[in-house]
Parts: structure tokens; sequence; C-alpha cells
């Protein structure tokens, strides 16, 4: 079936609808179909086997591939849901990718999505990685159907023209207007952020602490606007972002909030890097502690370090003698770790990238590292130089698979092998899994 094309310039396909049999999820929250003449699709709100009419979002005639919208589902998988929230849907908010599936298979999606990517980055199998195939859901997060887990402690809201809060289209800068975002933690829930007039403003923030009440808003001013004058239903410090240098400013209340994990408080300032779901500190400290088995006196490494959280939870089980360098690029996160880790007298933290700061150390052997990257990854350089340093254990912990496979691919080039690998359904609704990877000299594995 093809309806009649919207085109919107010469050889645009937005707006052509295809009845289509949906085939494997692929990374990036779709599926892959194909249209009669072999064009490539890729399908929002759609879930491998069923038969749906996609409308194309995006792409013109040769392109590669198209992405498309389901706007009609002809044959439904057994694992289709309506969408709980109201917002859901094509063309409308763009912050969940799954919810039309049953939170049993948007995991089973999430782990053929991972198996998918260390096949074909690494060429590895799951049984290769040491990984069972599942993705495990946070402590907590399995609820009654029709209820969905309210895990998310940071919210980036956008602003229409009209000063309205909300939350962004998919790949789109228009703003979806809502009334509250369901997988919102009940701390930012509680603010009512959509319920107050935002003129001037390009963004509001909320932020809600794991483990204290800390609450707090950042506001990205448009230019040449005045902050409004904030009063939302509970408590909140203030921060705004100075529109030319980026900076981030305090305009009351603590410039930073505090954090709970791993049975230590981290403070952490000016809205910087802290795991958003509520149970995500913990489950990745436990899992990188369980594959380390860190021993007292030993030297390790924490690269990207952000505001310490593994570094920390390494000083406290390596002793005394141990001892711990931590690099982190962000200023303010590098104060924050080492604020954060000050009764540590053998913890170190470097401000600098990566790449940049590990050669000038002088650093030639470690027993241990972390590595937590942006959702880039390492990369082989960075990884090279790690296999040279010769840790007995490597804990690697990934936000994206696809970057995950490439640097595990390259960590095999230099002579280290996947021990164990974890999944994890850290960011439920939406197409994001957070893995845990612990590697070892190949050697070790023979």
């Amino acid at each position: 079936m093809q309806a009649e094309p919207k085109k919107s310039q010469a050889g645009s396909l937005v707006g052509e609808e295809y009845e289509v049999e949906i085939g494997p999820v692929a990374h990036g929250g779709h599926c892959i179909a194909r249209t009669a003449e072999g064009q490539v699709l890729f399908v929002r709100h759609a879930l491998p086997g069923e038969r749906v009419v996609a409308r194309v979002t995006e792409g013109e005639e040769g392109a590669r591939f198209l992405r498309a919208d389901a706007v009609q589902v002809l044959e439904a998988a057994k694992d289709r849901v309506e969408a709980p929230c109201p917002y859901a849907g094509p063309g409308r908010c763009g912050g969940c990718d799954w919810q039309h599936a049953k939170p049993g298979a948007q995991r089973r999606l999430k782990g053929e999505v991972v198996a998918e990517q260390l096949r074909r980055l690494a060429g590895l199998t799951p049984e290769e990685a040491g990984w069972d195939g599942t993705v495990m859901p946070a402590e907590g997060d399995k609820l009654p159907a029709g209820e969905v887990p309210r895990w998310r402690t940071r919210v980036q809201y956008a602003v229409d023209a009209e000063g309205h809060a909300g939350l962004r289209r998919h790949r789109s800068h228009e703003v979806e207007r809502i009334d509250h975002c369901m997988i919102a933690a009940e701390g930012v829930d509680e603010l009512g952020v959509e319920k107050r007039d935002w003129t001037g403003m390009a963004s509001v923030e909320a932020i809600a602490a794991t483990g204290s009440g800390d609450r707090q808003v950042i506001l990205t001013p448009r230019p040449g606007a005045r902050l409004p004058l904030v009063e939302l239903d509970k408590p909140v410090s203030v921060l705004r972002i100075d529109e030319k240098s980026g900076g981030v400013h305090r305009v009351h209340g603590r410039p930073f909030v505090r954090e709970r994990a791993d049975g230590r408080t981290y403070r952490v300032g000016n809205g910087g890097f802290w795991q958003v779901h509520p149970k995500a500190a913990d489950t990745l400290v436990t899992a990188v502690m369980q594959g380390l088995l860190p021993r007292k006196g030993e030297m390790a490494l924490d690269l990207y370090c952000g505001a310490g959280l593994f570094a920390g939870a390494l000083a406290d089980r390596l002793g005394e003698k141990g001892a711990v360098l931590g690099i982190e690029s962000g200023k303010r996160a590098v104060e924050d770790a080492r604020h954060n880790l000050a009764d540590f007298p053998r913890v170190r933290i470097e401000q600098g990238k990566v790449e940049s700061v590990l050669p000038r150390t002088g650093i030639t052997e470690v027993d241990l590292v972390v590595l937590d990257p942006p959702r880039a990854g390492a990369g082989r350089a960075t990884v090279t130089h790690l296999a040279s340093l010769t840790p007995r254990r490597i804990a690697y912990v990934a936000c994206d698979p696809a970057a995950l496979a490439r640097d595990l691919g390259y960590f095999r080039e230099t002579g280290y092998r996947v021990r164990t690998l974890r999944a994890f359904d850290l960011f439920p609704m939406t197409h994001h899994v957070e893995c845990v990877a612990i590697l070892e000299p190949a050697a070790k594995g023979s």
C-alpha cells in the first residue's frame, strides 16, 4: 500500500507510506524492515514479526536507508501493549522507545542488540563473552502490568516559545508539551516543573538526588532573557548556564547535590554526571567489585572517574597500602572527586583527557582498571596503552553496546579476553542498556 507522498523537497520521501513486515531489532530504538523494492526502513513504534503501515519521517530517493514510524499495526506481536504514557507514539515525545512493549520484551530486545553488536564489532558470541544473554532489571523495577518504573532522577525539559516545559520529539527540536513524565522519579515529579511559566528559558533541568533530599534546577536562558523567580512545589537550589561561556553559575542554594552509593555520600556539582536510575550506582559498583575482586595493597586506575564513585569503592577495598589514580576531564568533577575522596590519602585525581594524562603519569604497571568512558568509548589508543600496563583485571562500564563492542575488539587484539559480561536495564522504556565487562589476560583463560 502506498499513500500519496508529501514531498517537502525534490526527491524527499517524507510522508510516503509502506505496508511492511517488521524484521529484527536494531541499535537505536527501532526495528528493520524493507519495502517491496528492497529499500531499508528503520521503523520506530514497531516490534519484530509485526505487519505495519510505516510512514517515512526522514529520507529521500536513493538514500541508504529511510527512517519511519509505524502509524498503523495490521498484525500485532504478542509482546505489544498499549503505551501507558499518553505522550508516547509516532510524532510525539522522543524520550521513550519501547512504551509499546512488555517490560520483559524490552529487556529481550536490548539483549538482542547487545548480542548483535558483540558479534558484528567484536567477533564474539555471548558464550565467548561469558554472558548468558539476559538483561537484568534493576531492583524494584519489576512492577504489575500497566505500571512504569519511576527511575529518571534527572530530566531535561525543553521550553517552547510560549514558556511551556515539555520534552523534545524524536530527532526534532519541536517540544511536546506534557503534564508529567511517567518515568520521572518522584523527587522530580513533585517539583511541578511542567506547571510553571518558563518564558525566556530554553531548557530546565530538574535533579532529584538519590539518598538525600537535595533538589536542583538548572536553567538555560534564551539569549538576552532574564531569569524568572523560581518558585516550585518543593525547596530547590537554582543554577543557570551562561549563554556565552557555557559555564554554570549558582543563583541560590547549594551548587551541588549529595548522592549516596556504596555506603558513601558523594557531592556532585553543577549538574555533573551521576547515574540517573536511583539503583544504578550501587548496581554498577557491585558488578564491578564482584568482577575485579580487589586485594589489599593493589594499585588501581579509575578512568573517566567523574565524581569518584568507583575510585571510592576501590580505595575502600584496597586498604591503607593500596592506591588509586583517577583521571577525569571535567574541572568541577575533579574538584568534587577530590572532595569526596579526601579521607583516602592514597587516592589521587588528575584532570585532563585520559589519552593525554595517562601516558604522562609514568605508570608502567597496575593491578586493576575501571574504565567508564563516555558514549563514544575509549578508543584503540587508550585500550592499547592500558593493555601495556598488564592489569590482572579490567572492568569496562558501558552505556553504549556499539562502543563497548568496538573496544572489546581492540582489547582482543592486545591479548585480553572477556571473562564475564553482565547487562542491566537501567533505562526502562528507552533503548539504552548498561553493560559491565570484566577482562583479563587471554593466557589466564587458556
